[in-house]
């Protein structure tokens, strides 16, 4: 069997996926150089109660969690959505990219 490249280990996107329990279970390198290697554990003491409570029904009700923040003198989109396994919900991608202050935006028809 051919074995599948990782095409998201080194894009300039961070990459983190984690089971429904908030076991990281994935991190490509961006990921791990902005929060350390935290495969294989939990990533709930890393968030707030509020974050916990959110993490939890994105994860319980099948939504997407999708907001900016500034960090570090940086504006970030952070796109947080469940992963699915045959139509079940089997975790979360957060996916965190870097994006301009002033970004162009273009209506397509």
């Amino acid at each position: 069997m051919t074995q599948i490249p990782d095409f998201f280990k080194n894009i300039d996107v961070s990459i983190t996926v984690c089971d429904t329990e908030g076991i990281v279970v994935y991190m490509n390198e961006k990921s791990k150089s902005v929060f350390g290697d935290k495969t294989g554990q939990s990533m709930m003491p890393c968030h707030q109660p509020r974050s916990q409570e959110i993490i939890r029904r994105m994860i319980e009700k099948d939504e997407n969690h999708i907001y900016t923040i500034s960090k570090n003198g940086l504006k970030k989109l952070i796109y947080q959505t469940p992963w699915h396994e045959d139509g079940k919900v089997m975790g979360l991608i957060e996916y965190s990219m870097v994006i301009p202050e002033e970004m162009p935006h273009y209506v397509r028809s």
